[in-house]
């Protein structure tokens, strides 16, 4: 496939750029001044309030008398705790994704019944539409393989006989099916791209009905389709812990914003998607494997905590790392003492890693986690909690798994697709309303100046009159 080359020449670039750098500036005191809380934040950190929620929990503070107390953290599905779900599905040596996925979705645990006909609706529905794979995968292979995984799910639309009913039946029909197919198309995609942009050997496998969903995404990913079953349950802990966080978190508001607009299931779904790529949401796990990288490239002894220390002391500088002063992994909008999916993965990775040889790349990690909250304080200033985030080690595990970095994050959304599906079929009987904040215009008042009047050298005003001086005159 040849490459599409922009028609806008660079020189027509900066043209633009040196125009809409005239524009684009707000005073930052207007934000205090009219009580602006960007990011949908409190003065305190906290979330704006926006909507209630039965499927999920995220807790990680409490108030008392209007101070936020720290407090271990706990994630809660549908009032069940993550830790719990967990353990059990480890006690009985079995997969737990899947019925994480009913869990969700229909309220509560299945039983034996329910659960297996739920996973045979899953495995039979992971088959794609014919000629899927050649028209919207192979035909336009993508360097991200998140933009694909977003356009497949758009494409779905086309390949749905009744894909605008926003009956309940018929969206928890597309939704089910996109559980199941996401995962295939994200393992596609990557296929594709490794033969169009790393020119190797691509492996389209057949789905086989009698496999979880872990077990059918490493049996894709590998050439010879085997792997251990100790291996298959590690990716279904990581599927299992990635599959709901809340309807505030970005990606699960973007889809209930969509949804709250009547939009189609596949739009909306493909919003979470587009969300979920970004570096400071779902994206930061492929940070976390780039930084851990860089400071074993760049710290000549990374089992010494003060020559870490001194890193990342250059990373919250600015001085290292890719430049945000962002040290990844750490940190939680929620979460202050602990992040439990953090805790659990930190659990099962360090098992691994010792069975595995990555012993010291774990604690290497374990040093970023340990590090962190002391040099963030020595250079900030800030004596605040901060925890390690679920991406901290999920990023060790897939690597120990021999799954590349280019499926860190489609891994996350062919899991958080089951919780979006969920906060999308509850914003949909719960809603009523569509999502509309207030955003206040602080643009000047102008008067209209003809074409032959007006001077190339124009400098739009930043002069802004308040309302209520404005009415004065």
């Amino acid at each position: 496939m040849n490459s599409y080359i922009s028609p806008i020449t660079n020189d027509n670039v900066q043209f633009m750029m040196d125009e809409i750098n005239k524009s684009y500036q707000i005073n930052p005191e207007y934000f205090n001044r009219y009580g602006v809380k960007r990011g949908l934040r409190n003065a305190d950190g906290t979330g704006v309030m926006a909507g209630l929620t039965k499927v999920s929990s995220v807790d990680g503070y409490y108030v008392i008398d209007g101070e936020k107390v720290p407090q271990q953290g706990h994630l809660f599905y549908r009032g069940f705790d993550i830790n719990d779900i967990v353990a059990h599905c480890q006690e009985e040596n079995r997969f737990g994704f899947e019925e994480v996925v009913w869990l969700l979705v229909f309220g509560y645990l299945p039983t034996e019944n329910q659960l297996a006909r739920f996973e045979s609706i899953l495995a039979e529905c992971r088959s794609l539409p014919e000629d899927f794979i050649e028209d919207m995968i192979m035909k336009a292979p993508s360097p991200n393989i998140m933009n694909k995984l977003q356009r497949s799910v758009l494409a779905m639309y086309s390949y749905d006989e009744n894909p605008d009913d926003l009956s309940l039946e018929n969206v928890v029909r597309q939704s089910i099916q996109l559980i199941a197919q996401v995962p295939v198309i994200m393992s596609y995609a990557y296929q594709v791209k490794r033969r169009h942009y790393y020119k190797k050997s691509m492996y389209i496998h057949p789905t086989k009905l009698n496999q979880s969903t872990a077990e059918s995404i490493l049996r894709s990913l590998r050439s010879d389709k085997t792997f251990t079953d100790d291996e298959a349950k590690l990716l279904d802990l990581c599927l299992m812990v990635h599959a709901d966080h809340g309807g505030g978190n970005n990606s699960t508001f973007a889809t209930r914003v969509l949804t709250s607009s009547g939009t189609d299931t596949y739009a909306a779904i493909a919003a979470g998607i587009g969300s979920l790529k970004g570096h400071r949401h779902g994206g930061a796990n492929i940070k976390v494997a780039e930084m851990i990288d860089d400071i074993m490239n760049n710290v000549s002894d990374f089992t010494d905590d003060g020559q870490v220390a001194d890193y990342l002391t250059k990373i919250i500088n600015k001085e290292a790392g890719d430049g945000t002063g962002l040290i990844y992994g750490m940190g939680h909008a929620v979460y202050t003492l602990s992040d439990p999916r953090a805790v659990i993965l930190k659990r099962e990775a360090k098992k691994f890693a010792e069975k595995r040889g990555f012993t010291e790349k774990f604690n290497l990690i374990d040093a970023v986690e340990r590090l962190t909250p002391e040099v963030f304080y020595k250079v900030k200033g800030v004596n605040k909690p901060i925890c390690a985030n679920v991406d901290l080690y999920s990023g060790l595990i897939y690597e120990m798994l021999q799954i590349p970095q280019d499926l860190f994050t489609p891994l996350f959304a062919s899991s958080r697709i089951s919780g979006w599906s969920a906060h999308r079929i509850e914003e949909l009987t719960t809603g009523g309303k569509i999502i509309r904040p207030a955003y206040k215009s602080v643009a000047s008042r102008r008067d209209y100046v003809a074409i032959k009047d007006r001077d190339d050298t124009f400098v739009p005003s930043q002069q802004y009159i308040p309302f209520e001086e404005r009415i004065k005159k």
